[in-house]
């Protein structure tokens, strides 16, 4: 088995439960602003917000403009007139305050403490992100936290991981190995660049034929069994 120094993990959805601190954070808000909410508003914001980080994976957008403008699109959908960069503010302070990690991952990063360095990259807001490991249970096993709002390239950008491994000492590729939940900026992103590739797909999803990856997962515990 190829023996990595370094384990570079994806945070929403690979660590930290994102589905839940999501919804938690926007039920927060519209009580916040004296708003019933509704669950069609949960879904209609994951589809707005899909697509817009889809185009920040595509070199489209930034994330500093998809943090207002999907609150932008989301007030105008359901027709609540209110201003998208304070809602977007109360929905970031409220965001990085909830760090529910996925199952197993605390248990897991423990398990590989010593073994391995790990580091997060991560196509997110800095406010969140940031936020959030200093509030988890996890941050003491996080020698570093690579975040594209801050660097200025978002996964799968060649730039991304270019930086990413500069942040972490030049390691040499084959050293690292990328974990993740998402195929494009995860995935791809990682094998296009060299680096070995573990895809976390709890859901089962079919797996794409536009790459060969190391390895697949349904669960961080099959991770720690294979590396520890």
């Amino acid at each position: 088995m190829q023996r990595y120094l370094w384990l570079l993990f994806d945070a929403d959805g690979t660590l930290f439960d994102y589905d839940q601190a999501e919804s938690a954070a926007l039920r927060q808000v519209f009580q916040l602003i004296g708003t019933a909410f509704d669950p069609g508003h949960l879904a209609a914001y994951r589809s707005i917000n899909r697509t817009l980080w889809q185009a920040v994976e595509k070199g489209e957008l930034t994330p500093g403009f998809v943090k207002v403008r999907r609150f932008e699109l989301l007030l105008e959908s359901i027709g609540v007139a209110y201003p998208p960069a304070a809602f977007s503010a109360s929905y970031l302070e409220c965001l990085a305050e909830c760090s529910e990690l996925v199952a197993d991952a605390a248990e897991v990063l423990e398990r590989l403490r010593g073994k391995y360095r790990m580091a997060i990259l991560t196509n997110g807001l800095q406010v969140v992100q940031r936020g959030r490991l200093a509030r988890s249970v996890i941050r003491q096993h996080i020698a570093e936290i690579i975040i594209s709002e801050e660097i200025g390239f978002a996964k799968p950008a060649k730039e991304f991981f270019d930086t990413a491994l500069a942040r972490l000492g030049h390691p040499s590729r084959q050293d690292a190995l990328m974990i993740g939940d998402g195929w494009v900026s995860d995935i791809l992103g990682a094998t296009q660049y060299g680096l070995d590739a573990c895809w976390y797909n709890p859901g089962h999803k079919p797996r794409p034929s536009d790459c060969v990856l190391t390895r697949e997962i349904a669960s961080l515990r099959e991770l720690a069994e294979w590396l520890g």
